[in-house]
């Protein structure tokens, strides 16, 4: 089950509609939908960020969360290769920075 509060934290007296849907709705209701099991769905917001050349701090956490729901290494290199094809290859690269950062945290 996937709590969020985020939006509250951060946006919740200047953006109360947004920080609600935020953490109820999308975080909610959306990432506890049981149609899709939560590695699938972590790969799938992947895809998208990814595609769409997002490389802020929302593509570190959902690489954080892909990791800590299943998504190995190797997995995640194979992802974002294929992504590669189709959305870019400066958008693999710039993924790709940040992933390794991220997985080389369990290798120390």
């Amino acid at each position: 089950m996937i709590k969020q509060d985020a939006g509250r934290k951060n946006l919740g007296d200047f953006a109360p509609a947004f920080a609600h849907y935020n953490d109820d709705i999308l975080f909610g209701e959306n990432w506890n939908d049981s149609r899709i099991d939560n590695k699938t769905r972590c790969i799938v917001t992947l895809s998208s960020l990814i595609s769409q050349g997002i490389t802020d701090s929302s593509l570190q956490y959902h690489i954080i969360n892909a990791k800590n729901s299943g998504v190995s290494q190797s997995e995640f290199a194979a992802i974002v290769t294929h992504i590669a094809f189709y959305a870019g290859w400066p958008k693999a690269w710039a993924a790709f920075n940040i992933g390794k950062k991220i997985y080389s945290e369990e290798q120390h």
